[in-house]
């Protein structure tokens, strides 16, 4: 099929116009049809044909085994296609990179681990997405860090208490409610009926706003609603509000839930809030941290993307 003249010299470079071919073949190649590689290029199929026909004549290879109806790569344009794919997801990687500044390298952000389980990590994948050469670290722990030493860019708190000599904003406000599955409900006669509480096992964080805060926000949540003897109740304690949640769905009794963190179990049905109407905003707010007011670029767009998806739930 091929001349002497017309094979790829072998140290010959692909030219503008052969580039262009081989944008045809990749997208032939990924659909195994000329038709398909016709409708998302707006072309003909049999332009499409006379595009890859000229390119395998410049290269002195065959790309495609022809049948009726029916295109399939040779194993050398299976080892061109290999190739040209991995190199047009590195260039679009470098196009990604360019249009972000170039931002690399590692960010670190603390947070309280209930807030890190239900809220930021569902939500992760659209930071990465826009910022794919970031490499994010989430750690999580209970206690205020200290910045120097740590490598800890920002922390998220849950906390009543404003840092002192940091800089920090206000990320959103969070509400108390009970919560728990509807068989549980059922079962214990609570739709509606508080005072039913004395039959449940109560679900708590005991590290709400402190290092020994029991069942704080149970107390809280039955004195704004005016139930007594709270304390009688059987209870289990957990160091995260997500673990009593968890513990709820799997009908170990009724848990206080913060409500930004149990939106989406609300909605599903996999969890209920018997008592509707009863719940309490929390003097705690969620709020960002961090150790200086000139954050580096990286941080600076984690923080306007976090402020963002506040604003969008």
């Amino acid at each position: 099929m091929y001349t002497k003249d017309n094979i790829f010299a072998k140290n010959q470079r692909i030219n503008s116009f052969q580039l262009s071919k081989l944008h045809t073949f990749e997208v032939a190649a990924r659909h195994n049809s000329f038709s398909l590689a016709a409708e998302e290029l707006s072309m003909t199929p049999s332009a499409i044909s006379h595009r890859i026909n000229k390119l395998e004549e410049e290269l002195g290879i065959i790309l495609f085994v022809r049948s009726h109806r029916k295109i399939t790569l040779t194993e050398e344009g299976e080892r061109i296609y290999i190739a040209l794919n991995k190199t047009l997801n590195e260039l679009n990687q470098e196009v990604m990179d360019v249009k972000s500044g170039d931002i690399s390298g590692e960010l670190t952000i603390y947070s309280r681990p209930s807030f890190a389980q239900c809220w930021l990590v569902p939500r992760i994948y659209s930071f990465k997405k826009q910022y794919p050469s970031i490499e994010l670290n989430i750690l999580t722990g209970n206690e205020n860090i200290n910045f120097q030493g740590y490598g800890i860019d920002a922390a998220i708190y849950f906390d009543e208490q404003i840092p002192q000599k940091l800089w920090y904003k206000e990320l959103m406000e969070e509400s108390i409610i009970p919560v728990c599955t509807q068989e549980y409900a059922d079962q214990l006669n609570l739709i509606e009926r508080p005072e039913n509480l004395k039959y449940t096992t109560l679900l708590h964080d005991n590290q709400a706003w402190d290092y020994n805060s029991h069942h704080g926000e149970w107390t809280l949540w039955a004195n704004e609603n005016g139930i007594p003897n709270i304390d009688d109740i059987p209870s289990i304690s957990f160091d995260r509000s997500d673990l009593a949640v968890t513990a709820a769905m799997n009908n170990a009794g009724i848990a206080m839930g913060r409500l930004s963190l149990v939106k989406k179990r609300l909605v599903t049905g996999e969890l209920i809030t018997p008592f509707v109407g009863t719940q309490l905003q929390c003097a705690q707010k969620y709020y960002v941290v961090r150790a200086s007011h000139n954050p580096s670029q990286k941080l600076a767009l984690f923080l306007s993307w976090l402020i963002n998806e506040v604003e969008q739930q």
